[in-house]
């Protein structure tokens, strides 16, 4: 305790210690009592008191923490609540933080549900990598409850309002009491070796004690195991229980679950089918498309031999014309520089005899150059226009002659490479032929 005198405390120093002292002597702890002064704020706070017989304390239940909660506080209700002590310093009031809250008399069964719900979630049960995908359109079912359960009735005339095709085979079992556990492990066991694509697992609403056959151990290991997909739809849609964790999905209600797998909307699914059938033509009919644009694209790179030969020829043309045109312009030029020559001559009236023969000389020399180049590059071309006629086998074929090929298209150039048999194809100046060989005859050169 801070001694009297001059060390005198401000009430701001006086309640942060206060604070601290409190927070750091009470850890985390259940407190029970009645509820009181409940208050539920817009921001989604809740505020109330715990009271007893001689004492209260007030109580803040955070947003966060209220929302999964999973039912309703009301005024006068038995909880115990996990709390953690607090001191609210601007006000200097004392106050409980409170983390969650059960109704009293359920605290040794939700302890126990909160263990085992730990414990399978450590070991992946939980895990949304295990859960298996339902069938879009079953056509048989197992259905695991009570006969004398409302929740029969209700599965029951769902499916024959929905899906009136739907079969049904029921796995009846007890949903509660002593063995109830037991008994609906068992069923999902049978129901799993049956020959159903998937189960309902459900029964109607009820308190913590009514339901927790589904809390148990066997059970949740159970639906693990099943070979089948597993719907749960247990009790209402604020109840939770271990096997709703476990199955492959959870229904909110047992008419919620015959729904979920009872609802085949065939306008949607023609009209999605309708789609896919409209989406694989369009691309069928794009893929042909581009296929025959590269079709017409590879038909145009590819050309006949004497179609190339034609195109060669062409351009062998175009180089001869384009060479006559070259020699004729720089005739013409030099003919010009020449005339330009003669009237700067004249004009200067050159009185030597010998420049104007020098000049004369100069204009035959460039025209017998002239003419000279003319007729080399019209000899090359003349040239080359034959070795290209010579070139084309159409040329030779014109004269008699047959082109002989394999079945490779290569020319045939030693009968030794022939066989008696086979097949080759001659050609002619005008068409084809295919000829079979009968007899091979070798000769030598001296023969």
């Amino acid at each position: 305790m801070q001694a009297a005198g001059n060390n005198v405390l401000s009430v701001s120093n006086l309640n942060r210690q206060v604070r601290e002292c409190l927070e750091t002597s009470f850890t985390l702890c259940w407190v029970g009592g009645e509820i009181s002064n409940l208050t539920f704020a817009a921001s989604g706070h809740v505020y109330f008191s715990l009271k007893d017989a001689n004492a209260q304390a007030r109580c803040v239940m955070w947003r966060s923490r209220a929302q999964l909660l999973g039912w309703r506080l009301e005024n006068g209700q038995k909880v115990e609540a996990r709390v953690l002590v607090s001191f609210y310093e601007p006000r200097g009031e004392f106050q409980l933080t409170v983390e969650t809250v059960r109704r009293a008399g359920q605290g040794d069964l939700f302890e126990r549900f909160l263990r085992l719900k730990a414990q399978l979630e450590g070991e992946g049960l939980f895990a949304s990598e295990r859960k298996r995908p339902l069938p879009v359109f079953p056509r048989h079912i197992a259905l695991i409850t009570s006969l004398q359960a409302a929740a029969l009735r209700d599965v029951l005339s769902t499916v024959q309002r929905r899906a009136p095709h739907l079969q049904v085979t029921i796995f009846p079992t007890p949903v509660q009491g002593e063995g109830a556990a037991e008994k609906i492990a068992a069923a999902v066991n049978l129901a799993s070796s049956s020959n159903c694509e998937a189960i309902i697992l459900c029964r109607g609403g009820g308190s913590i004690e009514d339901l927790w056959a589904f809390n148990e151990e066997c059970v949740a290991r159970a639906i693990c195991a099943a070979k089948l997909p597993l719907i749960s739809g247990i009790g209402h849609e604020t109840d939770f229980t271990i096997a709703d964790f476990v199955a492959d999905l959870r229904a909110p209600t047992p008419t919620a679950a015959a729904e979920i797998l009872s609802s085949p909307d065939r306008d949607q699914h023609l009209a999605k089918l309708k789609g896919l059938h409209d989406q694989l033509r369009s691309r069928m009919e794009r893929a042909l498309a581009e296929q025959g644009q590269r079709l017409d694209w590879l038909a145009d790179r590819l050309t006949h031999p004497a179609e190339r030969i034609r195109q060669r020829q062409t351009d062998l043309n175009a180089c001869g014309r384009r060479l006559g045109q070259a020699l004729r312009y720089r005739h013409e030029v030099s003919q010009s520089r020449l005339n330009q020559l003669r009237q700067r001559l004249a004009s200067a009236r050159p009185q030597m005899c010998r420049d104007t023969e020098h000049i004369h000389h100069l204009h035959f020399r460039l025209s017998s150059e002239i003419r000279r180049q003319i007729s080399e590059q019209a000899a090359k071309l003349n040239l080359l226009y034959r070795g290209l006629n010579q070139l084309n086998p159409r040329s030779v074929l014109t004269r008699g002659y047959t082109l002989a090929t394999g079945p490779d298209g290569r020319a045939i150039r030693d009968a030794a490479t022939l066989a008696s048999g086979d097949r080759i194809s001659l050609g002619f100046a005008q068409g084809s032929a295919i000829a079979t060989i009968n007899q091979v005859v070798v000769t030598t050169e001296a023969d």
